[in-house]
C-alpha cells in the first residue's frame, strides 16, 4: 500500500454503515449536495451535485482511468497492480466525500466486479478506502440508471430512444421513453474487452476486424429483433467510447454532429490503414483512449449494422448522473424497488391479503425494537419487501415454497435493487419458515448479516402469528429487544386459545439459535397473578 493511500484512508477513518445502499428516506432539501461514485470497468467517476429548485446541478466532478478491466485475471481475480491502483483511486475519493452525509452518497460497481470470483476480496478494502458501502449492480440495473441519466441530459421528447452505451467490460442497450426504460440488455464486451480479445497483440487488420464483426453481431442477433419491432425515433450513445469516437469523426471532418453510418465506416478503415494501436494517429483521440478505441470502433460499428442506424446523437450524461437522480427519486419517495416488488407480487400471483397481514406484524414488531437493534428506514422497508413477498414460492410449489422464493428473487432482474440488496432479499425469504439457512445469510456481505440475522427472526415471527390466515386480529404484541435477546409478550388466554402458535413459538426458540439470537416468549399477566 502506498504512504499516500495510507495516509488518506486513515484521514477518513469512515467505517461504511451497515446497510446496503443509501438511506434516502429522509426528504430531500434544497441546498444539498449529493454524490455519485462509479466503478466503471475503464474508468472511476465520482459526481457531486446540489439539489436546487426540484432540479440537479453539478458542481464538481472527478475521474481516472484505472481500466479495471485489464487486471482481470483468468480465473477471475484482480491484478495487484491494478487494485492497488483502484484503492488509491478511491482514498482520494473519500476524501472529496468526507463532507458529504453518508445518506447521500451512492456507489455502485459494474462489471469487472461482478466478474470477479469473490467481489468481497476487492469490496471490503476499496470500502474502506471510500468510506461507503458499494454496491453491485446488474447489466440491466446498470442500464435502466444509465438511461435515467440520459433522460434527464436530453431535451424532454415524447418519441422513444435507443440508448447504446459502450462501457469497458460491457455495453448497454436501453430502449426508453420518457424517465422510463421500457427494454434494457447488457452484453459481455466493452471496449477494453473487445480490445483485448480481438486485437490483444496490438495488431489490427481486415482479417480480424470482420472477425470482430461477426462475433460481436451475433451478441445482438439475441435481442435485436425484439428491438427493432419496440421501435425507436433516436439513437444516443452515451459515455466515453461514444463521446470519444464523436470526437474523432468530427475533428476529422468526417461528420458535422454527432456520429454517422459513413463516419464509423471512414474511421473502420483509418483504423485497419494504422495496422496496430501503436500506429494509431487521429484527431480528436485522446492519448488514454489510444489503446482501448479499436475495440470501442468494433462495437459501434456492428450496433450501426445491426440496428440499421443512420445517425447517432452523443449525451453528456450517462449512469453517474442516473444515480444521482435515482436517489434525489427515493428521497421523493417514488423507490424504484417498490415498484419492483409490487410487479413481482403481480406476476407469480402472491395472495396480497396474506401478505398485508405479516406485513403489518412484521412493521409491529420492528417499530418496538428498532432503537435496540439499530434498524434504519431501509432496513424496516426492506423488512417490508420480504413480508410483501415472502410467500412467493407457492407459485411453483407447496413444499419448500420458502426455497422456490428465494430462487426467484435472486435470479429476477429487479429494477434499483443492487446485486447484495437481491442476495439479502432471498437469504431473509429462504430462511423465513422451517429451520434457517445460515449458510445463505453468511454468504452475504459482513455488514449486512447482522441485519439480515435479525430482519429474518422478525418475519419469521410475523409470519408464524399469521398462520391461520384469517381476519381475526392478532392480540397486542409487545417486543422489546437487546443486542442477541428477542423478548415477546402475548396474553396468556391467547396463548391457551392457539395451542398451534404456543408449539411454533417453542419450536421457534431452537430456530433462533442458529440465527445467533435468543427468543423469549412471556405472558406478563400470568408473571404477576
Amino acid at each position: 500500500m502506498s504512504n499516500a493511500r495510507a495516509a488518506a484512508m486513515r484521514e477518513s477513518a469512515i467505517t461504511p454503515r451497515d446497510r446496503d445502499v443509501a438511506d434516502t428516506h429522509t426528504d430531500i432539501r434544497d441546498g444539498e449536495l449529493l454524490a455519485a461514485v462509479d466503478l466503471g470497468s475503464n474508468s472511476f467517476h465520482l459526481v457531486v451535485a446540489r439539489y436546487e429548485h426540484g432540479g440537479l446541478r453539478r458542481i464538481d466532478r472527478l475521474r481516472d482511468s484505472v481500466r479495471l478491466a485489464m487486471g482481470l485475471r483468468p480465473d477471475r481475480s484482480l491484478d495487484p497492480e491494478r487494485r492497488e491502483r483502484a484503492l488509491e483511486c478511491l482514498a482520494r475519493f473519500g476524501q472529496r466525500l468526507r463532507a458529504l452525509p453518508p445518506e447521500r452518497v451512492r456507489a455502485v460497481a459494474t462489471n469487472t466486479v461482478r466478474q470477479l470470483a469473490n467481489p468481497q476480496t476487492f469490496l471490503l478494502p476499496a470500502e474502506t478506502a471510500l468510506g461507503h458501502p458499494i454496491e453491485i449492480v446488474s447489466g440491466r440495473e446498470e442500464a435502466r440508471l444509465i438511461y435515467l441519466g440520459v433522460a434527464h441530459g436530453m431535451p424532454q421528447s415524447r418519441q422513444r430512444r435507443l440508448v447504446m452505451d459502450i462501457g469497458g467490460g460491457s455495453t448497454e442497450f436501453i430502449i426508453g421513453q420518457g424517465f422510463d426504460a421500457l427494454e434494457t440488455e447488457s452484453v459481455q464486451m466493452g471496449c477494453i474487452a473487445s480490445t483485448l480479445r480481438f486485437f490483444g497483440d496490438g495488431k489490427i487488420s481486415a482479417k480480424r476486424w470482420r472477425q470482430a464483426q461477426t462475433e460481436i453481431a451475433v451478441e445482438l442477433q439475441q435481442f435485436a429483433a425484439d428491438y427493432r419491432q419496440r421501435g425507436w425515433g433516436e439513437a444516443v450513445g452515451s459515455s466515453g467510447t461514444a463521446r470519444a469516437i464523436g470526437n474523432i469523426v468530427q475533428a476529422n471532418g468526417w461528420c458535422e454532429q454527432g456520429i454517422s453510418a459513413s463516419a464509423v465506416t471512414r474511421l473502420r478503415d483509418a483504423l485497419i490503414e494504422a495496422g496496430s494501436v501503436d500506429n494509431i494517429r487521429l484527431a480528436g483521440l485522446a492519448e488514454e483512449r489510444v489503446a482501448v478505441i479499436a475495440g470501442g470502433v468494433a462495437i459501434m460499428e456492428a450496433a450501426f449494422t445491426t440496428f440499421a442506424l443512420e445517425q447517432m446523437s452523443v449525451c453528456e450524461t450517462a449512469m453517474r448522473e442516473g444515480l444521482l437522480h435515482d436517489m434525489v427519486g427515493r428521497a421523493l419517495h417514488a423507490d424504484p424497488r417498490s415498484g419492483s416488488i409490487s410487479a413481482l407480487a403481480i406476476r407469480y400471483g402472491v395472495d396480497r391479503a396474506q401478505a398485508a397481514r405479516v406485513h403489518h406484524a412484521a412493521m409491529v414488531l420492528a417499530e418496538q425494537v428498532s432503537d435496540e437493534w439499530q434498524l434504519s428506514a431501509l432496513d424496516r422497508d426492506l423488512l417490508g419487501w420480504c413480508a410483501d413477498i415472502h410467500e412467493i414460492g407457492l407459485a411453483i410449489a407447496h413444499s419448500l415454497h420458502h426455497l422456490h422464493g428465494a430462487y426467484i428473487v435472486a435470479h429476477s432482474d429487479l429494477a434499483g435493487f443492487s446485486r447484495q440488496g437481491q442476495q439479502a432479499l432471498a437469504a431473509i425469504i429462504r430462511s423465513h419458515r422451517r429451520k434457517p439457512d445460515r449458510e445463505s445469510i453468511d454468504a452475504l456481505p459482513e455488514r449486512l448479516r447482522r441485519t439480515a440475522r435479525r430482519l429474518t427472526a422478525l418475519l419469521r415471527l410475523a409470519a408464524l402469528l399469521s398462520r391461520s390466515r384469517t381476519t381475526d386480529p392478532l392480540p397486542a404484541l409487545r417486543a422489546s429487544a437487546e443486542d442477541k435477546t428477542l423478548r415477546l409478550d402475548l396474553p396468556a388466554s391467547w396463548l391457551d386459545q392457539h395451542p398451534l402458535t404456543r408449539a411454533d413459538l417453542e419450536q421457534e426458540v431452537s430456530f433462533f439459535k442458529i440465527l445467533d439470537l435468543k427468543l423469549q416468549v412471556r405472558s406478563p399477566e400470568r408473571a404477576t397473578a
